[in-house]
């Protein structure tokens, strides 16, 4: 729990009050606002032991060294002296959330910053996020008394001026939805694939639905076959659990432009008659992060119910395994809307559940631009590493708006080319496309074969396979799934243009 207080410092005695300094430039020790802390820095300085260096971290117990403190413990966190950046309060806001949980510190009292030239708004927004997301340990597996020894923060205050205390309570709130949607995509993410099954994705989109702002409606095996979605259907036959299509609906009933989202749902992915090496095939259960980050950002839609576009999202789920039904390299799908695709890899399945999903929300709903979210590619990696979400788009302005939403969210991409030469790659001598082409711009390629099923409106692929986990280790990532994504449409749905 994250609460805005306009109480002082002194006035706390919890479990762990936190100060910022910035580093000086002048060999100068860190300054702070509160004269009795700034005695302890400037001796620690002396002794070489506090420079504010970025997420440097000095811990005092005060009781034993000076009075006028009350709180059980000082945390002093370094800002370091570079340039202030909504990133940097993210990151030692998940320094403070390890480091709690490591003290056991259960209340934890935070001084904003407010005389850094920087927006106090966006620094508490920020440091919520990071907070949030820095404490998230995962633990349902985890028998109890092995988790009692893990500590647990329960509240938390950010103090500030009076001043302001209105903007700072609306920026928590943001960070907190935010940071709410990664958490939720991590969770799902965390499940094992014998639980989180495609059934699961249509359970947890009525319950979002439950809640109000949004209408859910399920697809399941009888209805894609009527509507011949065999990219769907073809991923899933070989599996025991059904495939399903979820579709969640946002509406403003206003005449607003219309958002389409689309998640690749696969459940777990063994590449299917196409079988993938045994090392590290048990994280392909996070095959379906794509579908669990626009799955978490309309949950986040409904809290917050934007009045400037409706937004339908489409979760293509599915589960790929060899078996007597499975796919077969050299079978030919018709994906809905007519195109015939020849299947030369199962393990390229994610591009034939996103394919129906594509052309179905285009035809039926219409909308002003679409943006889909899949671990498509291992290519991504090559090209990108863990540190970098590949961006393939048909618009250069939609672009331009998803890698600032993508900036501000701390959840950076990198565009790469999408011409027409690539689609030369996929040309079939017996269907209208082929599922691969080829080693060579593996993950262009692929984002060329969703191409073919958008037509002309602005679209956008984000190919998160490299970042969906192992992702850049920060403060607030842990190991396993990151949760990237959902931030980022979250932000350009905020900041739709």
């Amino acid at each position: 729990m994250i609460v805005v207080s306009n109480k002082k410092a002194s006035q706390f005695s919890g479990d762990l009050l936190v100060f910022f300094v910035r580093q000086s430039e002048k060999k100068r020790p860190p300054v702070c606002s509160d004269k009795l802390v700034q005695e302890r820095i400037d001796h620690a300085f002396e002794l070489g032991d506090c420079q504010g260096k970025k997420e440097e971290c000095l811990l005092i117990y005060p009781e034993r060294v000076f009075d006028g403190v009350r709180a059980k413990r000082l945390l002093i966190v370094g800002l370091g002296g570079d340039e202030l950046s909504r990133e940097l309060f993210r990151r030692v806001g998940g320094v403070v959330a390890q480091k709690a949980l490591a003290l056991k510190a259960e209340k934890l009292f935070l001084v904003v910053p407010e005389e850094l030239p920087f927006s106090a708004s966006e620094m508490a927004e920020c440091l919520s996020e990071g907070l949030i997301l820095g404490a998230y340990r995962f633990r349902k597996y985890i028998k109890e008394e092995d988790d009692e020894k893990q500590g647990e923060i329960k509240r938390i205050s950010l103090s500030v001026t009076d001043s302001a205390m209105a903007h700072v309570r609306k920026a928590v709130k943001r960070g907190v939805v935010a940071a709410d949607a990664g958490i939720a995509v991590r969770n799902m993410a965390n499940e094992p694939g014998n639980v989180w099954i495609p059934q699961a994705f249509a359970e947890y989109g009525r319950k979002i639905a439950e809640k109000g702002g949004i209408v859910s409606r399920i697809l399941d095996v009888d209805e894609m076959q009527q509507l011949k979605m065999e990219g769907i259907l073809g991923v899933g036959q070989g599996s025991a659990h059904p495939p399903k299509l979820v579709i969640l609906e946002y509406r403003t009933g206003k005449n607003v432009p219309t958002l389409l989202l689309v998640g690749k749902g696969i459940t777990f992915d063994s590449g299917g008659v196409s079988l993938k090496s045994g090392e590290n095939m048990g994280d392909m259960k996070y095959d379906m992060c794509g579908g669990a980050a626009v799955m978490a950002a309309m949950e986040a839609v409904a809290e917050e119910k934007p009045g400037r576009l409706d937004i339908v999202a489409l979760i293509p789920a599915a589960e790929n395994l060899p078996s007597s039904t499975a796919l077969k390299p050299g079978d030919i799908i018709t994906q809905y809307g007519g195109k015939t695709v020849e299947v030369l890899n199962t393990d390229a399945e994610g591009r034939l559940i996103l394919a129906d999903a594509l052309a179905y929300g285009v035809e039926q709903f219409k909308p002003d631009a679409v943006i889909d979210v899949a671990t498509l590619t291992g290519a991504v990696i090559i090209g990108l590493g863990h540190h970098r979400t590949g961006l393939l788009s048909n618009n250069d302005e939609l672009s331009t708006n998803i890698l600032a939403a993508g900036e501000r969210a701390g959840e950076p991409l990198w565009r790469l080319p999408l011409a027409d030469e690539y689609r030369e790659q996929l040309k079939s001598q017996v269907a209208d496309l082929k599922n691969i082409g080829g080693r060579a711009a593996g993950t262009i390629t692929a984002a060329a074969f969703l191409q073919e099923f958008v037509g002309k409106i602005p679209w956008a692929h984000l190919d998160i396979a490299g970042t969906a986990w192992n992702y850049t280790e920060k403060p607030y990532i842990p190991k396993g799934p990151s949760g990237i994504a959902a931030r980022t449409l979250i932000e350009f749905i905020r900041s739709w243009k």
